[in-house]
């Protein structure tokens, strides 16, 4: 029996996908093999770390960096006082109006009160009254003591008791002078005077209003008095800004009345604490306004100069790269690439403050991004 060879020319049409198929899977298994050994042969070529385009480094240096803070403030009276009147009692003269400049002590107005007067009158007669006592039994001790130096004449038991009763009267007249002094000082609460010079920027009351303490007669003043010539500049500064400034600092502000004109005023008052609701802290400075172009209660457009005390690393804003999960700077050392991270501080025309593990001198990476790894090497 005779065996037969396939042969392809002689196969039948049924078998001609059959090997078309087996040829394909042939030449596929071929080319990923090519491919895999190709693909390993690279990796022995590929070196330890990879290497980044040329790149520009600088040098970084300390500079002191000056920048100013724009921010609203308030002009106040220096010194501004609500007058009200002390004794209950009707308004009997006014002096003053609003808009009145007074100087210290002078007199705004008069007040009347008869009972104090009546007050006044029965004090001053208990007071000489006392004082008639406390002289008649004065004279009487003095004829007992001298009478006592002649023996057996007064016992000294009648002579003590003279002393006594001296001592006595005594004691009630300086009572009755103390409340004579009393009722006359309450007289002088029906005058009102300037404590000090300013301007009467509010009048509440006229001839004949019936007025007293808060809460008794009226519940507002009888005059409202500030110092305008001499104005404090408050402002609130903002925690991260408060180690900046000092006293004796100048800033300059502007008024929306006057667009074109620039005060200067002087720190000279810091409160040296943050308020818990705002975190900043108060800062106040004079304002000399002899002119009394300004007026209190106006807002001002303040700028204050932050300069600080120390040098620190100032480096282009490039240089810094902003992760979500760090903030650093590449430095070059040895010809690779080093993740330094730094803290920023203020930024100014282009230009950080940064605080790191850094030392003067050190190169850092100009134009920083992610896309230059950690110990990647790097080509000038």
């Amino acid at each position: 029996m005779k065996s037969k060879l396939f042969n392809p020319m002689n196969s039948n049409k049924k078998t001609a996908p059959f090997l078309a198929s087996v040829s394909l899977c042939l030449l596929l298994l071929g080319g990923l093999s090519q491919c895999t050994s190709s693909q390993g042969k690279g990796e022995e070529e590929m070196p330890a770390a990879t290497k980044t385009p040329g790149v520009e480094v600088i040098s970084i240096e300390k500079a002191l960096l000056t920048s100013s803070l724009t921010m609203p403030g308030e002009l106040i009276s220096f010194q501004q006082v609500d007058l009200y009147a002390k004794q209950t009692s009707f308004v009997k003269q006014i002096y003053a109006d609003v808009g009145s400049e007074v100087k210290a002590g002078q007199l705004l107005a008069i007040l009347e009160a008869p009972e104090i007067a009546s007050q006044l009158a029965g004090a001053e007669s208990r007071w000489q009254s006392f004082e008639a006592i406390y002289i008649a039994s004065k004279a009487n001790y003095q004829r007992l003591l001298e009478t006592s130096k002649t023996p057996g004449t007064i016992s000294p038991n009648d002579l003590d008791q003279a002393l006594s009763k001296m001592n006595s009267d005594f004691k009630q007249l300086e009572a009755s002078q103390a409340a004579y002094k009393e009722v006359n000082n309450t007289l002088d609460y029906l005058t009102i005077k300037a404590p000090f010079g300013g301007v009467i920027s509010a009048r509440n009351v006229n001839q004949g209003a019936y007025v007293g303490p808060t809460g008794r007669g009226s519940d507002n003043p009888l005059f409202t008095l500030q110092e305008q010539k001499h104005l404090r500049l408050v402002v609130s500064v903002p925690e991260a800004y408060s180690p900046f400034l000092k006293e004796g600092d100048e800033v300059n502000f502007k008024i929306k009345p006057l667009p074109d004109e620039f005060f200067k005023a002087k720190v000279t008052r810091m409160a040296g604490a943050l308020d818990l609701k705002l975190r900043s802290q108060r800062v106040e400075a004079d304002v000399f306004n002899t002119d009394r172009k300004l007026l209190p209660g106006m807002v001002a457009k303040v700028t204050i100069p932050l300069i600080s005390s120390d040098s620190t690393f100032v480096v282009p804003k490039t240089a810094i790269v902003t992760s979500q999960e760090r903030i650093f700077v590449i430095k070059a050392e040895h010809g690779k690439a080093q993740w330094v991270d730094v803290q920023t501080g203020r930024f100014i025309d282009g230009r950080t403050e940064i605080y790191g593990n850094l030392r003067e001198g050190d190169q850092i990476v100009k134009t920083a991004s992610e896309e230059i790894r950690n110990g990647s090497l790097i080509t000038k």
